[in-house]
């Protein structure tokens, strides 16, 4: 197996053992106060996503999922929208491609520069949930950085994932599709250990072993992660896709980190 499937699924296993050190009274308060910031975030890729390919000329579909990758939760999104849109092979490669290369980059980047830019624990949780596409990577450069920022990190990204269902409905109403649209199952598994966690103190040694398994998981993803960006996989991206998605990135990135720094976006 490659190691970008290996990485992928260790990611969504650490994200599910983390929730067993979650509070779901904390989860669903941060989730809450997140859902604005989430619904205007995703209207707002999703805009200017499609406003950067019509200006890069891209006639096909590739612009359409970075967009809808980057707006909710990478890969994930992609993988639901892609069937709706009756994409090709080629161009569900080339946008899984680049959200790879950009999420990889994010999850290992983040944290330096979070401290670089002296973000507190609730600003960075913040910032990961509307700036990094996976979820799974979202834990990951969070729970580097900090508990409470691992906490509204999961929460608020967990809410903005949530919109797969509404998003890829509105799609296939406008292209008249009935594709199947794929969900990502391990975020209700990771909702359901914060439940074992917060109700079945019974169980309180387990979760206690399961959350550090996480931790560990998270360790050995971002080595996966890492020795996975390659010049032959910059290659088979392209230059068009690519300089899409980075710059979707860096204006999702840097306008939701100026609306946190000015106090705009809290929790």
């Amino acid at each position: 197996m490659e190691s970008s499937h290996v990485s992928r699924w260790l990611l969504q296993a650490s994200v599910v053992a983390l929730g067993f050190g979650m509070n779901l009274h904390e989860v669903l308060k941060a989730g809450r106060s997140g859902f604005l910031y989430t619904a205007l975030g995703i209207s707002f890729a999703l805009v200017v996503g499609l406003a950067l390919g019509k200006l890069l000329n891209d006639r096909g579909n590739s612009s359409y999922l970075i967009a809808a990758g980057t707006a909710i939760c990478g890969g994930s999104a992609i993988a639901a929208i892609a069937p709706i849109l009756h994409a090709d092979e080629e161009e569900m490669a080339l946008s899984l491609g680049t959200v790879f290369v950009l999420n990889s980059v994010a999850s290992l980047a983040f944290p330096p520069l979070g401290h670089v830019l002296n973000l507190s624990q609730t600003q960075f949780g913040l910032w990961a949930a509307l700036a990094i596409h996976d979820t799974s990577s979202v834990v990951g450069a969070a729970s580097r950085y900090g508990s409470q920022a691992l906490i509204i990190g999961t929460t608020v990204k967990l809410a903005r994932a949530l919109w797969i269902v509404p998003v890829a409905l509105g799609t296939a109403a406008v292209k008249r599709s009935k594709a199947k649209i794929h969900f990502p199952w391990f975020i209700l598994l990771f909702c359901l250990a914060a439940v074992v966690n917060t109700y079945f103190p019974l169980f309180s040694v387990v979760s206690k072993w399961l959350f550090q398994f996480g931790h560990l998981g998270l360790t050995a993803t971002l080595f996966l992660i890492g020795s996975g960006i390659s010049g032959p996989l910059l290659r088979r991206v392209g230059c068009h896709p690519l300089a899409l998605g980075i710059l979707l990135w860096l204006v999702v990135g840097l306008t939701s980190l100026c609306f946190i720094r000015i106090n705009w976006i809290g929790l």
